[in-house]
């Protein structure tokens, strides 16, 4: 490996004999991983390395569709939106799929619940989850 002579101000040198030491390293091998990551040719961080790595991607057609073809296939039976995510991607679903969703439809209906119930879509969903668990538990404590 070719050596080099540079010139660096005092400061900067107790600085980076400071950092070498801290982190367990000669001050030679903490000048070349900087040298290492200010090179323009290496992404810096896992952003960089990752960003654009579909551009050339022709198998998947339009992106957007994909993705949201994609969080369609992870929609179960009991999600709240499976009727609409149903009737928009018929394919991703089968007998089996429908049939558990009516089972999990009468099992609300016999605790007086409907779809959609307890997933409160807001900034305060927990507020309001544990508002309603105090409410239910107060009902049920004799005073």
């Amino acid at each position: 490996m070719p050596r080099i002579l540079a010139d660096l101000p005092e400061d900067d040198i107790k600085w980076l004999d400071q950092l070498a030491a801290s982190q367990g390293k000669s001050r030679a091998q903490v000048l070349r991983e900087a040298v290492a990551a200010y090179r323009p040719e290496q992404p810096l961080d896992w952003i960089d390395q990752g960003f654009g790595a579909w551009k050339d991607r022709d198998d998947i057609g339009d992106a957007v569709e994909w993705q949201r073809r994609e969080r369609a296939s992870a929609t179960r039976p009991w999600d709240f939106d499976y009727p609409e995510v149903r009737a928009e991607f018929p394919d991703l679903f089968d007998a089996e799929d429908d049939r558990e969703h009516e089972l999990h439809k009468a099992w609300l209906a016999e605790h007086g619940r409907e779809l959609g119930d307890g997933c409160v879509l807001t900034d305060n969903s927990l507020d309001t989850q544990q508002t309603e668990r105090s409410e239910q538990k107060a009902k049920r404590t004799p005073r």
